[in-house]
């Protein structure tokens, strides 16, 4: 049957940064598919709060900026649960500012959150699904992948990179099984986005520039997410689907 295809049964996810926003509806859309879901953040208490929220999920506590102690927890995991079958690379930052003025060390935090995570913890955890022959990794970009806007470039460039290392992912990680994509966001009503939210006129900007007219709500991500994390999307990779009320396809 079809709809056996989206199955996600028996199959183990991580998802990172996922306390809240996006990651967390993504962790819980996992679940709800059938998935045994392992929630990952750097804040104990947040963490634990939110894994409480979704029956039987466990959680991993690790910073998805440092190498050493993604490779750690990682591998730990893995020799004492079982494997992560499922890999949703979310974690990230924002921090908006005039690029002549943009802060050196702020530009350095996006850097390592928003590209290097992906690096760290994708690297960790295909070494695992490569022996085993099999594995899903779904990168989480931004329409920022592919425009930008005033304010911003940094997480832009960081964005763009995510989208080009998922190309690249696959070109190395097809061959042994794995499927390598990404979702790229448009603009959702989330805590990182809580500024832009609360202000009046960019909402009214966002309502004319988006064809659907609204910001997206984050439960509109997890049909994309369970799509790339199942069966019915085997022969996807390398792809960046873009979730975003038509805002990439119109001027």
């Amino acid at each position: 049957m079809p709809v056996q295809l989206f199955d996600l049964t028996g199959r183990r996810a991580l998802v990172t940064g996922s306390s809240q926003g996006i990651g967390f509806a993504l962790a819980r859309g996992l679940a709800e598919a059938g998935a045994s879901v392992v929630l990952n953040g750097r804040d104990p208490a947040r963490l634990s709060a939110a894994a409480a929220q979704i029956p039987g999920a466990a959680s991993l506590l690790f910073d998805a900026t440092d190498h050493t102690e993604v490779r750690q927890a990682v591998d730990s995991f893995e020799r004492a649960t079982g494997p992560i079958d499922i890999l949703v690379n979310n974690a990230g930052m924002q921090h908006r500012a005039p690029l002549e003025e943009f802060p050196a060390d702020a530009f350095e935090r996006l850097l390592q959150t928003n590209i290097a995570s992906v690096f760290h913890v994708g690297q960790a955890v295909a070494r695992h699904m490569i022996a085993r022959g099999r594995g899903k990794i779904i990168n989480i970009a931004s329409v920022q992948t592919a425009l930008a806007r005033p304010g911003i470039a940094p997480y832009t460039a960081t964005k763009g990179a995510v989208g080009n290392l998922t190309m690249g992912m696959a070109t190395d990680w097809a061959k042994h099984g794995l499927n390598c994509n990404a979702i790229a966001p448009g603009y959702f009503d989330t805590p990182l986005n809580a500024a832009l939210v609360a202000d009046p006129d960019f909402s009214a900007w966002l309502e004319r520039r988006t064809p659907a007219g609204r910001w997206g709500r984050v439960e509109e991500l997890v049909g994309a997410c369970i799509f790339l994390a199942s069966d019915a999307a085997s022969f996807v990779n390398g792809h960046v689907l873009y979730v975003d009320g038509g805002i990439t396809a119109s001027l």
